[in-house]
């Protein structure tokens, strides 16, 4: 046990986290975007020498400074974040680690849910979480010739998913849809997961899953130990396709649709992983060409553009009738205030 303790560090405290950023760079992470509470340990001198923060869920951003390894500093972090995520009544954790820091974490009681070799290990703080959550899965599983899935985030559900999922549904004998639970998006899970259910269902053949913590948006996927953007989308893709792999063993999948994006990044670079990786497993990538509405490809980012610019009608082409019912209504109101001020509803 170290003489030091670890405390909260406020978004106020320009000094304290300009030594954290400092800290974070000389061990080679990238402060993350995402993140609601942050401590540091500070030495006599009240300098920073160790650091973490949490988001939702997950332990991010966590190091101690060269000087001071080996003192027992990332013990008391990682207590201390613990322990806050408790006391707001959040227990089941997650992280993610650089593939040689995974036993460290392994020692404080985190289990390791998939590994990408010289990438990334993703760990939760539940030895059978995993195994728990694919075990409640196979419940669902059907028997069939053609199984399919989908992941959708539908933030909000458009005509261009609808597309997609009635292709799917038309060219199988069932798919599962996975609506990703997190709550990362300006719509919240419980609107989005309510319009994709009520979009399909004339649909017969559906079988409707929430995420659950193992399927996260790339918009939340930790980006403070890879080197650049296209290492972090890299690294999402590959392990998100190896907690899907999983899940499909589970329930018999042997095709995963997903929509073509050209004007994304983000899209391309995880439609050619899994267009690569998926068939090693045998399971088929079926990429769909977007719908258009007058030559514009339908996206989620060009509704939330037109509810931005308050165009609330120019919607109307662009989303089912469900979801335009919704917008229209006054349950919507919070959610259009909320996209209306917000700085970027584009994704890229």
């Amino acid at each position: 046990m170290s003489e030091y303790s670890v405390s909260k560090v406020y978004p106020s405290d320009k000094k304290a986290n300009s030594e954290i950023e400092k800290l974070l760079l000389h061990e080679g992470i990238r402060r993350d975007k995402n993140l609601d509470y942050t401590c540091a340990v500070y030495d006599e001198d009240y300098k920073v020498i160790a650091t973490g923060s949490c988001f939702g869920n997950t332990l991010r951003c966590m190091a101690v400074s060269s000087e001071h390894q080996g003192e027992g500093l990332m013990n008391e972090i990682v207590s201390h974040l613990i322990q806050y995520e408790y006391s707001r009544k959040i227990n089941h954790l997650f992280l993610y680690t650089k593939c040689n820091s995974a036993k460290f974490f392994g020692d404080l009681g985190f289990y390791e849910i998939v590994r990408i070799e010289n990438q990334i290990v993703f760990m939760e703080n539940r030895r059978t979480g995993f195994s728990d959550y694919l075990q409640e899965l196979s419940k669902t599983k059907i028997n069939g010739e053609k199984i399919a899935a989908l992941v959708l985030n539908a933030n909000p559900f458009t005509l261009g998913h609808l597309y997609l999922v009635e292709k799917a549904a038309a060219e199988n004998d069932f798919l599962h849809i996975f609506m990703v639970s997190e709550d990362a998006s300006l719509v919240p899970f419980e609107i989005r997961r309510k319009l994709i259910i009520e979009g399909t269902q004339h649909l017969k053949n559906l079988i409707y899953h929430d995420t659950g913590p193992y399927i996260i948006s790339s918009a939340t996927f930790p980006s403070y130990f890879q080197k650049d953007d296209s290492a972090v989308i890299e690294s999402h893709a590959n392990l998100d396709l190896s907690v899907f792999v999983k899940i499909a063993e589970t329930l018999g999948i042997n095709s995963r649709y997903v929509g073509e994006e050209p004007k994304s990044l983000v899209t391309g670079i995880y439609n050619k992983i899994m267009s690569e990786k998926l068939p090693v497993h045998g399971i088929n990538c079926v990429i769909v060409p977007r719908k258009k509405s007058d030559n514009e490809i339908i996206s989620a980012s060009n509704v939330r553009q037109a509810i931005k610019n308050g165009e609330l009608e120019k919607i109307k082409n662009l989303v089912p009738a469900s979801t335009y019912k919704f917008f229209t209504s006054p349950e919507a109101e919070n959610i259009i205030k909320k996209i209306r001020t917000a700085d970027n509803v584009v994704h890229y």
